[in-house]
Parts: C-alpha cells; sequence; structure tokens
C-alpha cells in the first residue's frame, strides 16, 4: 500500500503545525484515496521517522517523502537522504521514493502576486 509524506523543516512556533496540517487536508481532498501523514526536520517529535513509522502502522510499504521546502539546501541534498537511508537499512521490506522540493514553479509566483496585491 502507498502512502505520502509531507515533510517540513519544522519550528520552535508550534502554530506552524496546524498550517502544515490545513496544506495536508487541501491534499486530502485532492488525493482522497491516498494515506497521507506529515512530519518535521527540526524542532518537532514528529520526526521523519515517527512520520515514516506512522505509514507503516496504517500499513504502506511504499512511501513517498515529499519535501515541503522552497530550495534544495543542505537537508534536502545530504540530511534527508541520510535519514531515509538510515531508516531504510533498519527496514528492508519498505520502499521509499524521496519527491522533489517546491522550488522555482510559476504557481508560487502567483500565489507570491497575491500577496503583494494584498499588501498594496
Amino acid at each position: 500500500m502507498r502512502g505520502i509524506l509531507i515533510l517540513a523543516h519544522g519550528s520552535r512556533e508550534k502554530s506552524t503545525e496546524q498550517t502544515l496540517q490545513q496544506v495536508v487536508n487541501y491534499l486530502g481532498e485532492i488525493f482522497s484515496e491516498e494515506i497521507i501523514e506529515t512530519a518535521y526536520l527540526q524542532f518537532s517529535n514528529l520526526d521523519l521517522h515517527t512520520g515514516l513509522e506512522k505509514l507503516r502502522a496504517k500499513g504502506v510499504d511504499n512511501i513517498i517523502v515529499i519535501p515541503y521546502f522552497l530550495f534544495e539546501g543542505v537537508h534536502i541534498k545530504e540530511d534527508i537522504p541520510k535519514e531515509i537511508d538510515k531508516y531504510l537499512k533498519e527496514n528492508k521490506d519498505v520502499k521509499i521514493t524521496m519527491g522533489k522540493t517546491l522550488g522555482a514553479d510559476k504557481r508560487l509566483a502567483e500565489i507570491l502576486a497575491d500577496r503583494i496585491r494584498d499588501a498594496l
């Protein structure tokens, strides 16, 4: 069974977790047949390992990790892949694929333009 893990950076400000959960709620409307969980790289007990385990507890053995990050920095290129590799060494019966960051996307520019208009 396939599941999706939305992985955010995390923040000391806990209200950010509510924001990500709202985004995941929107995703649930689009991907209603998928199991979707959240996790955070830092500042949360709901770390990457815990998020993967939550999916596994629901019978998921094919996990797509989507980083909710704008840029491909050291977390994306090194930290997250290392954690995934470590998890895979301990859990050989699971497949994990990592997707791309949000990156440069015209849809993000449209959202940014809306924010600019709101501020004008």
